[in-house]
């Protein structure tokens, strides 16, 4: 079957849900058996079976078997967050002494993460620019375990050779790891391209309501059973109304994204054509950075690009921008059916990554609005933007 439709069946079963067609909302804590041979039985297989309510129930059970046959993974593991799903992975795979490496364009918070907890378990770190690919084998030690990617980066927008990663990490002997959020299953195939374990933070496109916090460990046969054994004895779990939500936002994806990508696009060739912009920071514009690898590994794109302004727009102007607007809401996250605008500053947010930008930049997620109300809501703000004066004070 192809992906879409798999997208729709996956996780499943008419029988065991006496013929509902979304798994109905299992909430549970304590399971009863009819005998002692009955738990006894369970417990050989407490990933599989319904044991206890935290290690999951028939709705986590669902959403586990739907997120790995669309990412295309042995097994996944729910998780609270994607950020929680992110940790759990790390702590999994590495010890004291260990060594990750890490691309430097990683979401922000797993950046605090390492920093604050890894660190105190004598884990290190070392950043790599999201440029490197094949040489990232120039960084690997004798006792670093894992290759932390991101591809693109949720700020700045660079695409990684993962492929070339992978290999030189395989070599090596490395876990690699990829955060996968940005293209969902349906627009990259991580374990296509040598990806170990790919993380979601399911909360954005495959929720893609934004009215739940979701993450997915998504990984390969070998890696499976240390990730699994580090989320039960962190207590992590889900709830079953939230798995019942993602599983519902998972049923439109393949509806979804191409209009993502279509307004995204969009958008993005708007602003390519305004005289205060410097450049436009999405992969699947023709000549924008990072485009020839995108269209060799990538199967689509998402709502979700950058717009760096030239040197001499002002703050003022930029706040100007992003206030002056009715359709984009101002806020964290994406994903959802709703657009978003926020002001970015890459330089501040990955430090050891070359920025050759001077202007201010913006990130925006298209949603589900029509191209046409968006596109003149944002000409209204770029209106607002030269008359609060496009030239900083220095200019």
């Amino acid at each position: 079957m192809t992906l879409e439709t798999r997208i729709v069946t996956s996780g499943r079963d008419a029988a065991k849900a006496a013929g509902i067609v979304n798994p109905p909302v299992h909430r549970a804590s304590t399971v009863l058996f009819s005998t002692l041979a009955a738990l006894r039985e369970a417990q050989k297989d407490p990933v599989r079976n319904l044991l206890y309510g935290r290690l999951g129930t028939q709705s986590t059970f669902a959403l586990q078997d739907a997120l790995a046959e669309v990412e295309g993974g042995y097994a996944a593991i729910a998780c609270p967050s994607g950020m929680a799903a992110i940790a759990v992975a790390l702590m999994a795979l590495v010890k004291t002494g260990d060594h990750i490496l890490v691309v430097d364009t990683v979401y922000d918070p797993v950046r605090a993460f390492l920093a604050q907890t890894m660190a105190r378990f004598g884990v290190e770190v070392t950043y790599y620019p999201p440029s490197l690919g094949g040489d990232i084998a120039d960084l690997i030690r004798p006792e670093t375990r894992v290759v932390l990617c991101e591809s693109p980066g949720s700020h700045s927008f660079e695409v990684q050779d993962v492929p070339a990663i992978a290999a030189a990490a395989h070599a090596a002997g490395a876990v690699v790891m990829m955060d996968n959020t940005w293209a969902t299953p349906l627009y990259f195939r991580p374990f296509e391209h040598g990806v170990d374990v790919s993380l979601q933070a399911a909360t954005k496109y495959i929720v893609g309501h934004s009215d739940c916090e979701m993450g997915a460990i998504i990984c390969t046969e070998a890696v499976f059973p240390a990730i699994k054994q580090q989320a039960m004895r962190l207590g992590i779990c889900v709830s079953a109304d939230d798995c019942y939500l993602a599983l519902r936002g998972l049923r439109t994806l393949a509806a979804r994204m191409p209009r993502h990508q279509e307004t995204g696009l969009a958008l993005a060739r708007w602003f390519s054509q305004q005289p205060e912009v410097e450049t436009v920071l999405h992969p699947a514009l023709p000549g924008a950075p990072g485009h020839a690898l995108w269209k060799r590994d990538f199967r689509g794109a998402s709502g979700l690009f950058g717009v760096v302004f030239r040197d001499g727009v002002s703050e003022e102007g930029i706040r100007a921008l992003v206030d002056h607007r009715r359709l984009f809401g101002i806020g964290f996250s994406w994903g959802g059916f709703e657009s978003l605008i926020l002001p970015t500053d890459p330089r501040k947010l990955h430090p050891n990554t070359s920025w050759p930008y001077q202007g201010p930049s913006i990130r925006i997620h298209a949603g589900l609005e029509s191209p046409d109300d968006l596109i003149a809501d944002l000409a209204e703000g770029m209106a607002a933007l030269r008359k609060a004066g496009g030239k900083s004070q220095a200019a």
